[in-house]
C-alpha cells in the first residue's frame, strides 16, 4: 500500500465516520427525506380497502344545506345519536368538541331576552341536558381537544395494566384539555382525544398517538376508546420493554393487540378514499324511513360522527398525498387495527441503518482505493439495488419500515469523495507513469506497473532482458534520393508500422535512433517468456514490411524494395531511469545491449534479416531457427553463435522445415571440416528453402561464397603441401 493509498482510506473512513455520526444524530432533514419515502411506499401499495364494519357519519354540504349551518343544535345531535343506536351501531365516537354549553338551547336563548322572568327559564328545555340523557347507557365517546390554557384533564373511562417497566412518560405530553360540559363527561361510555400530530412540524398525518400522558396518567385517544366501547372492554393492557421504561411496544384492548412506537404511536397504513366509508347525517336524520343500505352499514358498526365540510377546517394529508376528512383518519386507524395491516418501524432499525451506513461506506473505500473507481461504482450500484429492494419487500411482506436512503445517500457521498481524493492524488502517479510509458508499452503492461507499487523502481535495476535492435539497410542510399520532409515521411510510416509490434508483444520501446528502433522486454515489470515475444514481434515486423513493399507504402514504385536487420540477445543489463534530473529516459545499457547491436550488424554479413544470440536461441525450442555460424562481433574476444530466424512453430512443425534442418546440420558439419561435399550440400538447401522464406535464398548464397573459400583454402594448403 503506497502513502497516498493510505491517505486515501484515512479520508475515506473519515468521512464514512462524519456520515455515521450524522446519521445517529438523525436531524430533521433525514427524518424528512425517510419519511417521504415511506409515503412513496404507501402510494405503490396502499392498504386495500375493506369493508370492515367502520363508518363516517359525515356532516357533509349536503347536511349543512339540509339542516342550516354549523353548530347544530345539541337536540339534534340526540337525535343523531338515537337514530344510530335504534340502527345498531357497537359504537358513536364524536369527533367534535362539545367544550361550550349549546348557544341554541331555548334556555340560553330566553335568558338573554330582557325582562324574562327568571323562574320560567327551568321549565324550558336545555340542549346540553337533552344531549346528555340521550348518551347515558349508549356507546358513545366524547373526545377532547388539547388547550394551552387552565389545568383540566377530562375523566379516564378505562383502567390501565402494564407489563414491563411504567410507561407513562411515553407518549407526548398533555398540560390541559378543553373542558367537557359535565353532564356530558359524566354520561359517556369514553372519552377520548381527538389530537392526530400533536406537535408535529409536518401537515402530513403519518402516525398517531394512540395515548395522551400528563406523567401520571394516560389518556386514550378517540379511535382506541370507540374500539374498547365497541367491545364492551373495560381495561388496557400496555406493555412495555423489559428494563428500559418509559417505552410502549403493545397495546392490547379487547381482543386486539396493536404494534406501537415507543412513543405510543401507530404508524398509520392509509388505504384510498372512498365513499363507501361515509354516510351523509343527512340520511341518518331525514324525515321518514331510513335507507335499507344505511341500516345495514351501520348495524354493528363503529361509527365515527365528524365533518366533510371545507369550512370546518378539518381537513388533514394523508400519505398517500389526498386531503381527507380529519374523522376519516380516527376510522382508518380502527379499520387498521381490526384489519390486522400494520406498519412498524422496529426499534433496531436505527442502528441496523447506522451500521450499514458504516459497512457498505468502509467497503466502498476501500474498493475505490484499491481496486478501481467503475468497480466501486457497480458495487455501490448493487448496494443501492439490495437497499432498496430489501426495504420495499419488508414493507410490502411485513410492514416493516426500513430506510433506504441513508446507506444509498451516504454510499454515494463517500464514493464520490473516495473516488475525487483518487483523481486527484492517487491516480496522479499512475497518470505520469501513464504519461511517461503509454507511448512505448503495452495496455497490459501499463496495467500491471499501475498496479503494481515497487514494479517501477527509479535509477538503475539489474534484469535479464531480451533486447532488440532494428536497422534499415541501405538507408544513406534511400535518403540520397528523397527530398528531407519525404525521409522524414518515410521513416514515420516504417517506424510506426514496426515499432507497433513491439508493444503489442508486452516490450518496450526504449528508443527511435535515426533509421533504428531499440527495444527490450522484460523490464519494467516481469514478462514471461520475453525472448519468444522478442522473436514473435521480429516475424511480425517481417510480414509487416513484406505487406508495406507489396503495397507501395513508400511511394518507391515498387522498383526499389526496404529491408531491414534485426539483431536479438538476452542476458544481463542495468535498466531504469538515466539522464539528468530535469530530463530522463527510461533505457537500458550493458554488454547485453552492446550484442544485440553487434548482431543487428551481422545481418549484412550474413544475408539474413533476423538474427538471434545462443542464449535467446534456447529460449526458443519450438521456432524454425538455422544455425548461422560462430561470427566475431565488434569489440568481443570470442566468436558469438548466431542463429537465423527462419519461422515460427508452425513451420518448426512442418517436414519440410525438418528435412531443410537436417541437410543444414549437415552443411554447417561439412564447412567445419572444409569438406567438398559442402557444394553439393548448399545446393540441395537452396532447393529445399525455396518458398520458405523470402532471405534465404540470399543467405545460402553467402554460406555458398563462405563454402567457395573455404574449399580454395583447402586446395592451397594442399598443393603447398606437396610442393
Amino acid at each position: 500500500m503506497t502513502r497516498a493509498q493510505q491517505v486515501g482510506v484515512i479520508i475515506g473512513l473519515a468521512i464514512v465516520a462524519v456520515l455515521t455520526i450524522l446519521r445517529a444524530s438523525d436531524p430533521q432533514l433525514l427524518k424528512q427525506a425517510r419519511e417521504v419515502t415511506f409515503d412513496e411506499y404507501q402510494r405503490v401499495a396502499p392498504r386495500p380497502f375493506e369493508n370492515l364494519p367502520v363508518r363516517v357519519i359525515d356532516i357533509d354540504e349536503a347536511s349543512l344545506r339540509e339542516f342550516g349551518q354549523w353548530p347544530w343544535p345539541r337536540d339534534r345531535i340526540a337525535t343523531l345519536v338515537d337514530r344510530l343506536s335504534e340502527m345498531g351501531a357497537s359504537a358513536i365516537a364524536f369527533d367534535i368538541l362539545f367544550a361550550e354549553p349549546d348557544r341554541l338551547s331555548p334556555r340560553t336563548v330566553v335568558r338573554d331576552v330582557p325582562g324574562i322572568d327568571p323562574s320560567l327559564l327551568g321549565q324550558l328545555p336545555d340542549n346540553d341536558e337533552i344531549f346528555a340523557r340521550s348518551i347515558a347507557g349508549k356507546p358513545v365517546v366524547l373526545g377532547f381537544g388539547l388547550s394551552n390554557e387552565g389545568n383540566y384533564r377530562p375523566p379516564v373511562k378505562a383502567g390501565f395494566a402494564f407489563t414491563g417497566e411504567s410507561p407513562l412518560g411515553a407518549p407526548p405530553r398533555i398540560k390541559a384539555a378543553t373542558p367537557l360540559r359535565p353532564q356530558l363527561e359524566a354520561n359517556a361510555a369514553g372519552i377520548g382525544h381527538i389530537s392526530l400530530n400533536p406537535g408535529s412540524a409536518s401537515n402530513v398525518v403519518r402516525a398517531v398517538p394512540l395515548f395522551l400522558s400528563d406523567g401520571e396518567q394516560l389518556y386514550p385517544n378517540l379511535a382506541l376508546e370507540a374500539l374498547r366501547v365497541a367491545q364492551g372492554a373495560s381495561t388496557y393492557v400496555i406493555a412495555g420493554a423489559a428494563n428500559v421504561p418509559d417505552t410502549m411496544t403493545l397495546v392490547k384492548i379487547g381482543e386486539f393487540v396493536v404494534p406501537v412506537t415507543a412513543a405510543g404511536e401507530l404508524w398509520l397504513y392509509i388505504s384510498r378514499d372512498t365513499a363507501e366509508r361515509y354516510i351523509s347525517a343527512r340520511q341518518v336524520l331525514t324525515a321518514g324511513d331510513i335507507s335499507p343500505d344505511v341500516k345495514a352499514a351501520v348495524d354493528g358498526s363503529i361509527v365515527f360522527v365528524g365533518t366533510s365540510a371545507a369550512g370546518l377546517q378539518d381537513i388533514r394529508t394523508t400519505a398517500l398525498g389526498q386531503n381527507v376528512p380529519g374523522v376519516s383518519l380516527h376510522a382508518q386507524t380502527v379499520e387498521q387495527i381490526l384489519s390486522g395491516h400494520f406498519l412498524s418501524r422496529p426499534d433496531w432499525a436505527d442502528g441496523l441503518e447506522i451500521l450499514s451506513i458504516a459497512v457498505a461506506g468502509s467497503f466502498l473505500v476501500i474498493v475505490t482505493t484499491f481496486v478501481s473507481p467503475a468497480v466501486a461504482l457497480a458495487c455501490g450500484l448493487l448496494i443501492t439495488v439490495f437497499a432498496l429492494l430489501a426495504s420495499w419487500l419488508a414493507f410490502f411482506y411485513t410492514g416493516l419500515l426500513f430506510d433506504p436512503l441513508a446507506p444509498i445517500v451516504s454510499g454515494s457521498i463517500t464514493h464520490f469523495g473516495a473516488t475525487a481524493f483518487r483523481f486527484l492524488v492517487i491516480d496522479r502517479e499512475r497518470r505520469e507513469v501513464r504519461r511517461a510509458f503509454g507511448k512505448y508499452l503495452s495496455p497490459s503492461l501499463l496495467y500491471r506497473i499501475e498496479h503494481t507499487p515497487n514494479a517501477l523502481r527509479l535509477g538503475g535495476d539489474d534484469r535479464e532482458l531480451t533486447v532488440m535492435f532494428v536497422d534499415v539497410r541501405n538507408f544513406t542510399q534511400i535518403s540520397e534520393q528523397l527530398a528531407p520532409a519525404a525521409v522524414v515521411g518515410f521513416l514515420n510510416t516504417l517506424l510506426d508500422a514496426l515499432s507497433h509490434h513491439v508493444v503489442a508483444n508486452e516490450g518496450t520501446l526504449d528508443k527511435f535512433i535515426g533509421d533504428s528502433i531499440m527495444a527490450f522486454w522484460n523490464a519494467p515489470v516481469d514478462v514471461a517468456n520475453h525472448g519468444s515475444k522478442a522473436v514473435h514481434a521480429a516475424l511480425a515486423m517481417r510480414e509487416t514490411l513484406a505487406r508495406l513493399n507489396a503495397g507501395d507504402a513508400f511511394g518507391f514504385g515498387g522498383e526499389q524494395k526496404v529491408g531491414i536487420g534485426i539483431g536479438i540477445h538476452t542476458g544481463l543489463a542495468c535498466v531504469g531511469n538515466m539522464g539528468a534530473e530535469t530530463r530522463f529516459n527510461y533505457s537500458a545499457v550493458g554488454d547485453a545491449v552492446n550484442i544485440a547491436a553487434r548482431i543487428e550488424s551481422s545481418c549484412k554479413e550474413v544475408n539474413f534479416d533476423i538474427l538471434v544470440s545462443e542464449t535467446t536461441a534456447k529460449m526458443l525450442p519450438d521456432c524454425a531457427l538455422l544455425e548461422a555460424g560462430a561470427l566475431g562481433l565488434k569489440g568481443k574476444s570470442t566468436r558469438t553463435k548466431l542463429f537465423a530466424v527462419i519461422g515460427d512453430q508452425r513451420l518448426a512443425a512442418s517436414a519440410e522445415f525438418a528435412e531443410l534442418r537436417s541437410i543444414h546440420q549437415q552443411l554447417v558439419e561439412a564447412l567445419s571440416s572444409r569438406s567438398p561435399s559442402s557444394r553439393k550440400l548448399v545446393s540441395t538447401a537452396k532447393l529445399k528453402s525455396a518458398g520458405m522464406a523470402e532471405g534465404l535464398p540470399e543467405f545460402y548464397r553467402r554460406i555458398s561464397r563462405r563454402s567457395e573459400h573455404f574449399l580454395r583454402e583447402a586446395a592451397e594448403k594442399e598443393a603447398g603441401a606437396a610442393e
